[in-house]
Parts: C-alpha cells; sequence; structure tokens
C-alpha cells in the first residue's frame, strides 16, 4: 500500500489503518471473552446442571467446535458478502447467543446456544487476521495482526475480573447475585459486551481492497486505498493494479485452489495446518479454560484459584503487547523456534510439581506449599513463552502465509484445524487428566511444544516484511 522503508526505520502506520486493524481485532474479544466466562462458571453450572466430567468438558468445549464450523465457513461466505459482514454476523450471532445461555434451563438448552456462539467465534476468527493482513502494510502486518491476539488475552483478563467480582459478590458463581439468579448466569450475560463492541466497531469499517476488486468494484477499492494511505491518484492506480493482477482470474477462492502433489494438498497447505494444530496441541486453552478448576483441585479455594487465573491472564496481556512490538524486529521463525523451547520446559517443570501431589486419607490432593508455587510460576511461564511467540504469531501467519489465490479459503481451512483441535483439546482434557493423572497429561504437552521446535525450523517459512504476493509454495524457510 505505501513503499516499504528501509531495514533501519521503524515504519509509521497511518491512522486509519490502525483504527481499522484495532476494530477488526476487537473479534479477538469474543474468543477471550468466553474462554474466562467458562472457566468462571463452570463450576457452578455443572453443579447446578449435575454433571460429571465428561459432560463438564462437552459444555465447556462445545463452543470450539462451533468455531470449527464458523471458521470453515467463512471463508466461503466472506467471499460472497465480504469481509466486514461477516464480521458483524458475527458479533450479532454471539451477542444473542450471550442472552441464551445466561437463561438457559437446562443443559438440553444450553449445548446448542455454546455451539452457536462458537460459530460467531469461529467465522469472527478468521476475518479478523484476512482483514488485516489485506489492509496492514507489510513491515507492520506482524504488529498489527498481533492485535488479535492482545484482544483475545484481554478478554480473557476481563472476564475473569469480571467473574471473580461477581463470584465473590455473591459468595460463590452459584450462589444469586441481582434479581433471585445465580452469579454464573450473570457471568455469561456480561458476554453482551464485548459482542456490542464488536458489532459497532465494524459499522464503521470500509471494505477490504482486495475483497473489491476480486468483486469488480475498483472505484470503491482507490477510495478505500485512498482514504487509508494518503497517496496520490497515480499511485492508487498502481496499487489496484497490481491487486489486480495478484487476484487474476480468481475471484472467488474454493478448495480446489488448495490441491497439490504433497498428499493431495499444496505444501504450503500442509505446513499452515501444521501451524494450526501446534498453536492448540501446547495445551495453551486448557490452561486458560480449566485453570480455576485446576487449582481447586491440589486445594486452593474457589476465591484463590480465580485469582490465580486473574495473575496468569494479566501476564498473558503484557507478554503480548511485548510480543506485538517485537514481531516486525525479529523473523517468524526465530521468534516461534525459541517459544517452543520455553514451553516445553515450563510444561515438563509442571508436569513434575504436579507429580509431588498426594491424595489425604478423606480423598483429596494435597499439594506441598513449594511444588504448588514452583506449579504456579511454571505455569506462568509456561504462559509468557506462548504469549510472546505462538500466541499472536501464529494468527499473524495463518493471515499472511498463503497466496492471494487461495487465502480466504486456506486460511478458512486451517482456523477451522485449529478450532477443531482446540476442541479435542478441552474436551478430552478433563477425562485425560483424570484417567493418566496431571503429570502425564502435562508431559505430553512437553514433548509435543518440543516437536514443534523442530517443524519451525525444518518447515516453516519467512514471512517477516514479505509482501501478501510473494507468500505461497516458494516461500521456503530460510
Amino acid at each position: 500500500m505505501s513503499p516499504e522503508p528501509g531495514p533501519e526505520e521503524r515504519p509509521r502506520v497511518p491512522g486509519r489503518v490502525l483504527l481499522a486493524c484495532l476494530a477488526a481485532a476487537l473479534g479477538g474479544l469474543l474468543f477471550g471473552f468466553d474462554t474466562s466466562v467458562v472457566n468462571s462458571a463452570v463450576g457452578a453450572l455443572s453443579e447446578h446442571f449435575e454433571l460429571g466430567a465428561s459432560l463438564r468438558g462437552v459444555v465447556a468445549s462445545l463452543s470450539l467446535l462451533g468455531c470449527a464450523v464458523g471458521a470453515w465457513f467463512a471463508g466461503s461466505v466472506s467471499e460472497r458478502l465480504g469481509r466486514v459482514r461477516v464480521m458483524l454476523l458475527s458479533a450479532s450471532l454471539f451477542g444473542v447467543c450471550a442472552v441464551a445461555a445466561a437463561f438457559a434451563p437446562s443443559v438440553v438448552v444450553l449445548l446448542p446456544v455454546r455451539f452457536l456462539a462458537g460459530v460467531g467465534i469461529g467465522a469472527a476468527s478468521v476475518m479478523a487476521p484476512a482483514y488485516i493482513a489485506e489492509i496492514a502494510p507489510p513491515r507492520s502486518r506482524g504488529r498489527l495482526g498481533g492485535l488479535q491476539q492482545l484482544f483475545i488475552t484481554i478478554g480473557i483478563f476481563v472476564a475473569l475480573a469480571v467473574g471473580l467480582a461477581m463470584s465473590r459478590a455473591a459468595g460463590g458463581a452459584a450462589n444469586d447475585l441481582w434479581a433471585g439468579i445465580p452469579a454464573w448466569r450473570w457471568i455469561f450475560l456480561a458476554e453482551l459486551v464485548p459482542a456490542a463492541l464488536y458489532g459497532l466497531a465494524t459499522l464503521r469499517l470500509p471494505e477490504s481492497p482486495r475483497y473489491l476488486v476480486a468483486q469488480g468494484r475498483e472505484v470503491e477499492a482507490q477510495r478505500v486505498l485512498q482514504g487509508f494511505s494518503g497517496l496520490g491518484d497515480h499511485e492508487v492506480d498502481q496499487e489496484v493494479d497490481r491487486i489486480r493482477t495478484s487476484v487474476g482470474t480468481h475471484t472467488r477462492s474454493s478448495l480446489r485452489d488448495l490441491r497439490g502433489s504433497a498428499l493431495g494438498l499444496r505444501p504450503i497447505v500442509w505446513i499452515g495446518l501444521g501451524v494450526a494444530a501446534l498453536i492448540q496441541l501446547s495445551g495453551i486453552n486448557a490452561v486458560f479454560v480449566y485453570s480455576t478448576s485446576l487449582w481447586e483441585s491440589v486445594g486452593f479455594t474457589e476465591s484463590e484459584a480465580l485469582t490465580m487465573s486473574l495473575v496468569t491472564a494479566a501476564v498473558n496481556i503484557a507478554v503480548t503487547v511485548v510480543a506485538i512490538g517485537l514481531a516486525d524486529r525479529f523473523g517468524r521463525r526465530p521468534m516461534l523456534a525459541a517459544g517452543s523451547v520455553g514451553m516445553a520446559v515450563s510444561l515438563a517443570v509442571t508436569a513434575f510439581a504436579f507429580g509431588h501431589a498426594t491424595t489425604s486419607a478423606s480423598g483429596e490432593l494435597v499439594f506441598p506449599l513449594a511444588w504448588a508455587m514452583t506449579a504456579l510460576v511454571a505455569v506462568n511461564l509456561m504462559v509468557v513463552s506462548f504469549g510472546l511467540t505462538w500466541g499472536p504469531l501464529g494468527w499473524v501467519l495463518l493471515g499472511e502465509m498463503f497466496p492471494p489465490v487461495m487465502r480466504a479459503t486456506a486460511l478458512a481451512v486451517a482456523t477451522a484445524v485449529q478450532w477443531f483441535v482446540n476442541y479435542a483439546v478441552t474436551r478430552s482434557f478433563p477425562v485425560v487428566s483424570e484417567a493418566w493423572g496431571l503429570p502425564a497429561t502435562y508431559g505430553t504437552f512437553a514433548a509435543i511444544s518440543a516437536f514443534a521446535v523442530f517443524f519451525v525450523l525444518r518447515f516453516l517459512p519467512e514471512t517477516k516484511g514479505r509482501s501478501l504476493d510473494q507468500m505461497g509454495d516458494g516461500a521456503r524457510a530460510t
């Protein structure tokens, strides 16, 4: 969109581009908020509906399966309706489901509502990185692409704070808070706030110039580019010509564009799917979704457990802010490799610490204070490693690594895989940790993070500073 600065310069982002990226990235609030709402409410609602470990995992994770469905269809729908309309629909669906979940009379009603809320989250998760990648200058794409992860972390923190405040005010999430309604229902109702913020923000967004050019609406694309970049008429015409060339004859990407000789898919698609899966196989969302229940299971009170989860969420925000500042200074590959090492070590220490919990005569777990503090520090170091690297850069990579001819569809498929793996991890965590024990469960996450080091160094292409038109199978690891 503008001439790239030299490597010694720190490029400035036009104000309108920054505001548009912030508005699109607000979609991250939906997932972050929903993650912590479940964390705060799952214990109380499980007690209210008398749920066992298996069904408890379904309630906590079903929205993630909806996310996979929403992400899968978001790409093709956005090729028809546009990026902005899909974001607006996502906000609307999430808001409606927040009210429905808050007043669900039974788990039979709650389950489909949670699934539909996930559809909205999943669609938003595809549109934010796609939209940001399409409007951001190449040398600032890492910083701007990381905004989605920042809002995810903010959503996690704010929802945990709201859950903690409501639970304490009611004397427990299962107790009545206002109007004879239990606190856990009010916690679900609070999801209306991020839905409204996201919806209002998207109403002000211009459509992506790439989408407009692909639809033959080049005059509109020129107006958007002029408003974003302040370029002259001749430069805007050149940019539209460049976009038209990159889009080529493919006005709509489809699954056919992903096909190739490597087991039926193009190599870059397999790499993208690997990135998507490894983000979630680190176990990061098992940490956030079940952190309160986890700390309670080793002897902390509900209030203490919520406070510890809040500390972890605050750490996550801080390191994500740092990561956004670093994203365009260092390459994606070295940051992801370093983050994988940090996660592997932290998770291994966590597993070792949990191995020192014992069972009392009454059947309750007893966690020696020294090992409890070791586990707390190790979990937070894992969050630091993830928040500095895989958290923000995973979304950045998925938004930028695919060539224009397939970007919308490939991003939708990769994001759907990410949500499905997230669902599988979150759904199975209560059952697996009960069957295997926490040491073996966290040890498995540590082994996967160790494998991620090899994957990054062997297969991942470096995308830092490249234009979107340079992405594809030819962009090899360097």
